[in-house]
């Protein structure tokens, strides 16, 4: 499977993203209508965005030039290989 060139398509994936979160955010909250339900979906949804920023924009910006992502599991697989490569436990 090739990438995805077509900008028009990038921001129509993009969109469905957006919705697909909204979606399920909105029905959770409809089954459970709590204020701490919705602090702590809040709070995942920042932690996890905030911890895709690390393993792409600082790791590549600040740690390792060289290196370049392409995806969550390619990030996993490079800090395996630096954490076997470094010695820590």
């Amino acid at each position: 499977m090739t990438d995805i060139r077509s900008p028009w398509l990038l921001y129509c994936k993009g969109a469905l993203f957006l919705v697909l979160g909204v979606l399920a955010s909105a029905i959770l909250l409809f089954e459970h209508p709590s204020f701490k339900v919705a602090f702590l979906l809040a709070l995942a949804i920042w932690a996890f965005a905030r911890s895709y920023y690390f393993a792409f924009y600082v790791i590549e910006h600040y740690v390792d030039s060289s290196y370049r992502f392409a995806g969550l599991w390619s990030f996993a697989q490079y800090a395996l290989r630096k954490r076997r490569s470094s010695g820590d436990p």
